[in-house]
């Protein structure tokens, strides 16, 4: 038996705002009267909207009305409900995330696009996607070649690893063809992101001046060959650490890349030749120019993605969520849950009640502070016999002690298929009305943030995203 849910995927970037529909079909692949194995064996695009200009008030605002317009009317569009969509995520990416009213433009978005959307803007999460979206993952499975995809748009470029198919690293740097605008021949604005690299190079650009084809070429080879170092394809310079965005981590040393894609809208002219250098208002053509010439990057084995400019829209539609084991403990008027925070206890903390209980209680003041719920993350490999699951269950109530006195829920995320189990434990233990809900076959981390949908499969399984938002710095150098 097979079911089907809708996937919205919305991306609001610094030059344009895109959305993607999807259809993402769910089988039950174990065998006879085994326990059910549910697993997303089918992904389908189901409608793409028109690449629209990111509607801007100001500089630094973005016109929430005008974008709910775009968005309302790109659903009707579609003949999709709000009420139909199930999973997806909206994006706010770079520059645009750090405009002032980025989270009110996000919160009142996210209300519109369904009851169970993903709203988060992580640089690391949006190097993930895109190359997801891109097909590097899979293209790097196929050529056997560890594969980057460099997603550069209008204010960053994001870039994940993949080896074998599997993630091994991203970083995301202020590079992208939109940090210099063009209007009539003329500077119109510099982003204050470029100043220090422009005094470091002495390159003379200035706003209201005439563009200078020859230094903004030199500027743009100079951006070029910042990815190549970002690669290790080159010696990195004094500056290059500055470049990354919010002070992120680099990339690891290994695995060594050996391909490269490019995606986003800059990536889209890498594959293309345009005659007019300024047709979209910007430097993002010429930025296009210096990575096809750029030598390090040209010593790669270079492939078409498989979405360049929609990259990301598509991998936020389409690789974001993931279906929970089918032994869970599920109260259905507790869903969905957005936006939880993660705390990961350690396998030696699991196997002692009074030190689960002590970990627990230092989380939840560190990880739950804000909003009084906390999602504890179990390995569950040790609590495998009845006696451990009870033991287990006992620690997490103990710690649990302030949640469950303000009415919960109880929220455990274990790699395990121990969730029904170990849910009925909680419940026997928990003696006022605090809910409880435990999945189980998911991985999160303490940092990470989880959004767990209503019930599919006929309530065997959950959809659940996980949200982990500083992806390298799990990843050593």
């Amino acid at each position: 038996m097979k079911e089907t849910i809708c996937s919205v995927g919305i991306d609001i970037g610094t030059s344009t705002t895109q959305l993607v529909f999807s259809r993402l079909t769910m089988e039950n692949r174990s065998a006879g009267s085994r326990i059910p194995r549910i697993e997303i064996v089918e992904k389908e695009i189901a409608y793409r909207s028109p690449i629209y200009f990111t509607p801007l008030r100001t500089e630094d605002r973005i016109d929430a009305g005008r974008l709910k317009e775009i968005l309302k009317k790109e659903y009707v569009q579609a003949q999709i409900r709000p009420e139909d969509v199930k999973t997806g995520a909206v994006i706010i990416t770079g520059e645009t995330a750090r405009m002032e009213n980025a989270e009110e433009v996000l919160c009142a978005v996210s209300d519109m696009a369904g009851d169970f959307v993903v709203s988060t803007a992580g640089p690391d999460l949006e190097s993930v996607l895109s190359g997801k979206g891109a097909g590097a993952d899979m293209l790097s499975r196929r050529t056997g070649k560890v594969t980057a995809n460099l997603d550069i748009g209008g204010g960053t470029s994001n870039i994940a690893v993949f080896e074998k198919g599997e993630f091994a690293g991203c970083a995301c740097l202020d590079i992208g063809g939109r940090l210099i605008r063009i209007k009539d021949s003329r500077i119109e604005s510099i982003s204050p992101r470029l100043l220090k690299l422009l005094g470091h190079y002495r390159i003379n650009i200035r706003e209201g001046e005439r563009a200078d084809m020859q230094e903004l070429k030199r500027l743009c080879a100079i951006l070029a060959s910042q990815l190549a170092q970002a690669l290790y394809k080159e010696e990195q310079s004094s500056l290059h650490e500055k470049l990354y965005t919010n002070n992120g981590k680099l990339l690891p040393r290994k695995p060594v890349v050996e391909a490269v894609t490019y995606s986003g809208g800059v990536g889209a002219c890498i594959y293309g030749e345009e005659k007019d250098p300024f047709r979209y208002g910007d430097m993002g053509i010429l930025l296009a120019e210096a990575i096809r010439e750029q030598p390090a990057l040209g010593s790669l084995s270079v492939y078409r993605p498989s979405e360049t400019i929609r990259a990301t829209v598509v991998g936020a539609g389409m690789h974001t969520t993931t279906i929970s084991g089918s032994t869970i403990c599920c109260q259905r008027d507790l869903l969905p849950l957005k936006n939880i925070p993660v705390l990961r206890l350690r396998e030696a903390e699991e196997g002692n009640p009074e030190t689960l209980a002590s970990a627990i209680r230092s989380g939840v003041k560190l990880y739950g502070a804000d909003t009084g719920t906390l999602a504890i993350a179990l390995s569950g490999k040790n609590s495998r016999s009845f006696s451990q699951i009870q033991l287990l269950a006992e620690g997490l109530v103990q710690g649990a002690k302030d949640i469950i006195r303000r009415g919960g829920p109880v929220i455990a995320i274990v790699e395990e298929d121990i969730g029904k189990v170990l849910g009925n434990a909680l419940k026997a233990r928990i003696h006022n009305n605090c809910g409880v809900l435990c999945v189980d076959s998911i991985h999160a981390e303490s940092g990470d943030y989880v959004d767990i949908g209503e019930p599919l499969a006929g309530g065997a399984v959950v959809p659940v995203v996980v949200k982990t938002l500083i992806l390298n710095a799990r990843e050593s150098r």
